[in-house]
């Protein structure tokens, strides 16, 4: 993995006056604490602005429900969200407002499937932090600021804790890869970097996929089997 993509600085900016206008149109409406419990300490709560079903209660990044991925209610107010949003064209899977509370912590874990490589991704946009938020992704400190667009490959190891005295506001946007998205990618990575290396098979563990094929009577194994051998 060591030549995967950990995180990308996109060349623009939103405006952060306007971010910060939409958010406080939501900071006094019902904001949920994430699921996550065993993952951090403090305050870490969020609110959905687009959701399966639409509930802006429904803050999971990972939802199997059935129901329509569509705005929530939150979204109706917040022109310049929508407008973000509408100029990302790409299928979103997950639309939130993350906030870590002053002095809050998000201990180090991994996120399953969430990086490029994978056909999925995850955006930060920063609306209100400070300089005393310490945001480490495998190892190194990343400087996030208001208005800038990043993108974080979620399976490497990363933590967060908030030193300041303030809240620390993300909007976070999770989405599914598309020609759209490569254009955007590739212009600060190559293909390659965003490609995973297959795990090398010894030889003892080739023969017991082999043996194992052999035992399938269909066509798909027997090319297998003539890739494993080659």
């Amino acid at each position: 993995m060591d030549k995967l993509v950990r995180s990308i600085k996109f060349p623009f900016l939103f405006d952060k006056e306007k971010l910060v206008i939409d958010t406080n149109k939501v900071i006094k409406r019902k904001w949920i604490d994430h699921y996550n419990s065993n993952d951090y300490s403090g305050k870490w709560t969020s609110i959905a602005l687009m959701s399966k079903g639409g509930k802006s209660s429904n803050i999971s990044a990972f939802s199997s429900s059935a129901e329509e991925f569509i705005p929530t209610d939150i979204l109706d107010f917040c022109d310049y969200f929508k407008e973000i949003l509408n100029g990302f064209l790409f299928e979103k899977t997950a639309v939130r407002l993350l906030n870590l509370g002053a002095g809050a912590e998000v201990k180090p874990h991994t996120d399953h499937s969430l990086g490029y490589e994978d056909g999925m991704f995850r955006l930060h946009i920063p609306i209100i932090t400070n300089s005393n938020v310490e945001f480490i992704l495998d190892g190194k400190r990343l400087i996030m600021n208001e208005g800038e667009c990043w993108y974080l490959n979620a399976n490497f190891i990363h933590s967060v804790k908030n030193g300041g005295n303030n809240d620390r506001i993300h909007l976070v946007i999770d989405g599914i890869r598309n020609e759209w998205t490569d254009n955007l990618f590739f212009k600060e990575a190559s293909v390659e970097e965003f490609t995973k290396t297959p795990p090398a098979i010894d030889e003892n563990q080739k023969k017991l996929i082999i043996a194992e094929l052999e035992k399938i009577n269909l066509p798909v194994a027997k090319e297998l089997i003539d890739n494993l051998k080659k």
